[in-house]
């Protein structure tokens, strides 16, 4: 996503077959939470397969701001050199986390229980989005925020001095929330405990675990309860990324959306609290195959193919959004292709995003031609077929990669071409998205702003 700069349309016109492989981005959670380990251990983290996209630069640049000595060796490898937990700087600067949310509430817990000060601001995007999520729990702990407009960056947190352990129930699904409570949990003495009701993605757990932390993860079947000793040392690593998997919903649903398309894509990280898009296409019907089955780091792996099929509608339940909230645009433009009405429920997380995700889908297959219907909680999509979806439009993106994304893979697959009004937050967020798109064979133009 971008804030800055002038707008870049793009159109994407009805694609010949996609064939080939897709070699997409590392996962941007795990390249987040590999640095901000890092700085927390005491000696040297090697991370190979880093995320170099924006979002993580700006995280590894933070890191460096507290203290941390953070070498990119090229091609994805990179090192990370820590402090420790309790031992972070305060930086001299303003903290820019760009368009991260992920990076600016994770940094956030991270600094929370240490007696220091910083400021946090980013793009327009990011200081639109609410942060009271993050510094109410965080004000558990002892730190002080002080924002803007109910909470909203610029934001100057100070860290608590004698920080106390917290027992935390999560009010909404949230990886973001529940990885700061426990990222500020590691300078608390005595025992940290995060609730959850609703599973989320659980990349940071799996990797204070990694890093050597005392953490356990109980379930009683209504609640997920995990437990952190605080005060660890923690141990540096070697991390091997795994490929995003929201990165690859895009080439996997433009081969499922265009005619005769067969894409393969390697080594993707299918996490199960990361992989409900993949259940969601199989259960519509979607030819996709899981090749190589592995584990990495700690993280399940596999080689996903996905080929070219009819789909047909379904009702997703809503106690899968959590597992894939980023990838409900994809869906939404890919079930415009399905035979009936695909039905998305649960989903009100999506309103604040980068942007309200459900109306800009909404209003983008409207002017495409396609009947939706909404609530705060629900989004509804009338299938057309293959090929049904008249397309012609203008789509705003409104500074959002992943509707940028989407609305560029359905152009491809409709009557007329599709355009964007800025492919800038592709560029910044995703940018070998247009290459990696153009190698399989989509045809894209740009246009005359």
């Amino acid at each position: 996503m971008s804030g800055h700069g002038p707008a870049r349309p793009m159109s994407a016109l009805a694609s010949p077959p996609l064939r080939g492989t897709a070699h997409v981005p590392g996962d941007k959670s795990i390249s987040h939470r590999s640095l901000i380990l890092g700085a927390l251990s005491v000696g040297e983290t090697r991370i190979s397969g880093l995320l170099e996209g924006q979002d993580v630069l700006d995280t590894a640049k933070a890191m460096q701001a507290f203290g941390a000595d953070v070498v990119n060796h090229g091609g994805g490898d990179w090192s990370v050199h820590g402090v420790g937990v309790g031992a972070l700087a305060e930086p001299e600067n303003v903290i820019d986390c760009g368009n991260s949310g992920t990076g600016v509430r994770l940094i956030m817990g991270m600094m929370a229980t240490s007696p220091i000060t910083a400021t946090f601001t980013g793009d327009a995007s990011l200081r639109s989005r609410p942060m009271g999520r993050i510094t109410d729990p965080l004000a558990l702990f002892g730190a002080t925020a002080h924002g803007r407009d109910g909470g909203r960056l610029p934001l100057t947190l100070v860290g608590a001095a004698n920080p106390v352990p917290v027992r935390y129930t999560t009010p909404m699904p949230s990886a973001q929330v529940k990885s700061a409570v426990l990222l500020a949990g590691l300078n608390a003495p005595g025992e940290t405990v995060v609730t959850e009701t609703e599973a989320t993605r659980d990349h940071t757990e799996r990797m204070l675990a990694g890093f050597g932390a005392d953490i356990t993860v109980e379930e009683d079947g209504q609640s997920r309860i995990i437990r952190l000793q605080g005060q660890p040392e923690l141990r540096p690593q070697t991390i091997a990324v795994p490929r995003d998997p929201s990165s690859a919903a895009f080439p996997v649903c433009a081969a499922l959306l265009v005619e005769g398309s067969d894409v393969l894509v390697p080594n993707i990280g299918l996490n199960p609290t990361r992989a409900g898009l993949y259940t969601t296409l199989k259960e519509m019907g979607a030819d996709l195959t899981f090749e190589n089955l592995r584990e990495e780091g700690g993280e399940p792996v596999a080689d996903l193919r996905a080929r070219f099929g009819p789909l047909k509608g379904i009702e997703v339940p809503p106690e899968r959004a959590a597992s894939m909230i980023d990838e409900y645009p994809i869906l939404s433009a890919l079930a415009a292709t399905a035979e009936g009405k695909t039905v998305m429920r649960g989903v009100k997380e999506l309103r604040v995003k980068e942007s309200d995700r459900i109306d800009a889908m909404a209003r983008g297959l409207e002017a495409c031609g396609v009947t939706v219907e909404e609530d705060e909680d629900t989004f509804i999509v009338h299938g057309m077929g293959p090929g049904g979806v008249p397309g012609g439009a203008t789509c705003e993106t409104r500074l959002d990669h992943r509707i940028a994304m989407s609305f560029m893979c359905l152009g491809m697959a409709t009557q007329k071409p599709v355009k964007i009004d800025d492919a800038g937050a592709i560029e910044t967020s995703f940018p070998i998205f247009i290459d990696l798109m153009g190698d399989l064979g989509a045809v894209f133009r740009r246009e005359n702003a």
